[in-house]
C-alpha cells in the first residue's frame, strides 16, 4: 500500500515522498535535508529520485542525497540536470525500484524547456512540478504561451478524480486572483472558503484534483466566453483568441498583488 508524505521545503515548497512504509522514492528534492529528516523519522530508505525539471528548488538536493544512497535519478531529457541516469520524455514509462509504482512520463513544457510530469494511472496520482498549480500554472521562464496551454490541456484531458501534486504552496493567492478573472465562478467561491480554511489551521491545500482544477483554475477555463469578457472589459486583451486570452492571463498574473 503506497502513501504520499508532504515534505515542507524553504518557504512554500512541497517535496515528496512516495512510499510503502519500507522504501520511497522522492520527487523534486530541491533540499536534502528535510528529505533525509522524513526518511529518519518514518524509517524509510531511498529507492529513487524523480526529477520535473531543472531548477534549483527542484534539484538542489540531488547531488547530497547521492552521496548517501546509490540510487537511480530519473529527470527530463531534455534539461541537463547533475546525476540523471534515466532521461525521460513523452511516451516513456519508468518503474520505480523496489516499489509497486509505475509512471507514465508526459512532456509539459512552458515554464521550462524540458518540463516534464509523472502520472501513476493506478494510484491516480500527479506529480506535475511547476507547470500546473492549484488554481494557476507555472511562469512561462523558457516556454511560450502556445506550449504552456498545450500541456495544461494535456494534464487537464486526464481523468477527473486524479489528485494533483503540485510544487509548491500558492494556492490562496492563484485563487483570489481567479477570483479577480471570474467573479461569478460560484465553484471558485466555495474552493476559496474551504482552501482558506485548511491554511487557517496550518493544513496544505494540495493536492487538489483535475476535476477542482477544471472547475476553479483560470489558466484551464481561458476558453470560458466570461472569463474573455472581463479581460477585454480591464483592457488586458483586444481579441477574444484563446491563446491571446491564456497569454493576457499569465502576463496579468505576473503582476497581480
Amino acid at each position: 500500500m503506497l502513501s504520499v508524505l508532504t515534505v515542507p521545503a524553504f518557504q512554500d515548497n512541497y517535496l515528496w515522498l512516495i512510499h510503502d512504509g519500507i522504501r520511497a522514492a522522492v520527487v523534486d528534492p530541491g533540499d536534502a535535508t528535510p528529505i533525509l529528516d522524513a526518511l529518519a523519522a518514518h524509517g524509510l530508505s531511498l529507492a529513487a529520485i524523480l526529477l520535473t525539471h531543472h531548477h534549483a528548488d527542484h534539484v538542489g538536493g540531488v547531488p547530497q542525497l547521492l552521496t548517501r544512497f546509490n540510487v537511480p535519478v530519473f529527470g527530463p531529457r531534455q534539461e541537463a540536470i547533475f546525476g540523471v541516469t534515466y532521461p525521460l520524455q513523452q511516451g516513456d514509462n519508468v518503474d520505480v525500484p523496489d516499489l509497486n509504482l509505475r509512471f507514465e512520463v508526459l512532456d509539459v513544457p512552458g515554464h521550462t524547456r524540458g518540463h516534464i510530469a509523472y502520472y501513476a494511472p493506478e494510484q491516480s496520482w500527479l506529480f506535475c512540478g511547476d507547470t500546473l498549480f492549484a488554481g494557476g500554472c507555472g511562469r512561462l521562464f523558457e516556454g511560450t504561451p502556445e506550449q504552456m496551454a498545450e500541456s495544461l490541456g494535456k494534464l487537464a484531458a486526464l481523468p477527473d478524480d486524479v489528485k494533483v501534486f503540485c510544487a509548491h504552496e500558492y494556492t490562496l493567492s492563484n485563487l483570489r486572483f481567479a477570483q479577480e478573472v471570474e467573479p461569478g465562478n460560484k465553484a471558485l467561491s466555495v474552493r476559496m472558503t474551504q482552501e482558506q480554511a485548511k491554511r487557517d489551521k496550518g493544513e496544505p491545500t494540495v493536492p487538489s484534483t483535475i476535476a477542482l482544477e477544471k472547475a476553479t483554475n483560470p489558466f484551464l477555463r481561458y476558453r470560458e466566453p466570461a472569463i474573455a469578457d472581463r479581460l477585454l472589459a480591464t483592457g488586458n486583451i483586444s481579441s477574444k483568441e484563446p491563446i491571446a486570452v491564456f497569454a493576457a492571463l499569465r502576463q496579468w498574473k505576473n503582476s497581480y498583488r
